[in-house]
């Protein structure tokens, strides 16, 4: 029997230090799978050493940290740093990259760490793909029910109260962005392929 190679492939990478992060992460992964054609990965980055291989192969890396005093968790600094080899070989080159976040406050200041994560993908010249909603929730007719009601283009952002557990935070619209976000890099991944000339 053989095994038909996926049109695609879509790598989620993320660290998430009390669950929310990771809730967010298994949205934007189910989002990506849900695209028939697409072979989507799930990982987190103290699981990057088994993955080096998934990650070279992918056609789409989309990166996910919580904000943390804001900017990326150490542990997913850690992660980027650990790249520099493959940096170094632009071996991650014409890729589509995308990016998620999540934080206790409203604002946290997770567009740095968007900003971080958008940074990181340049050096390594790949394509970044933004998150493609208007904002949600930004008028008066307007609901906290709304995708992307933080009104982000960049990325997909969430909002976890510090005094809730993962099973309730992010809530519902936060995590249909995300998988919103995975679906989106998951077509873009479809019918992407950089030219040599581009890569």
């Amino acid at each position: 029997m053989t095994t038909q190679k996926p049109a695609a492939r879509v790598a989620v990478i993320y660290h998430s230090g009390y669950g929310h992060t990771r809730v967010q992460a298994e949205a934007v992964h189910r989002g990506a799978a849900a695209i028939k054609g697409v072979q989507a990965t799930l990982f987190d980055v103290s699981e990057v050493a088994q993955h080096w291989d998934a990650l070279d192969a992918a056609d789409a890396i989309i990166l996910g940290s919580p904000t943390y005093l804001a900017s990326v968790s150490a542990p997913f600094k850690a992660f980027m740093d650990s790249t520099s080899s493959r940096w170094a070989e632009q071996r991650w080159r014409g890729k589509l990259a995308a990016g998620f976040t999540n934080s206790a406050g409203m604002n946290g200041d997770k567009l740095h760490t968007l900003t971080t994560l958008t940074l990181f993908a340049m050096q390594h010249g790949m394509v970044w793909v933004g998150l493609g909603l208007l904002p949600g929730n930004h008028t008066s007719r307007g609901s906290p029910e709304d995708l992307n009601r933080l009104a982000s283009f960049v990325g997909a952002m969430a909002q976890s109260h510090a005094d809730l557990g993962s099973e309730s935070a992010p809530p519902d619209s936060d995590r249909r962005t995300a998988e919103h976000l995975g679906r989106r890099v998951a077509l873009a991944a479809l019918s992407w392929t950089p030219s040599p000339q581009f890569a």
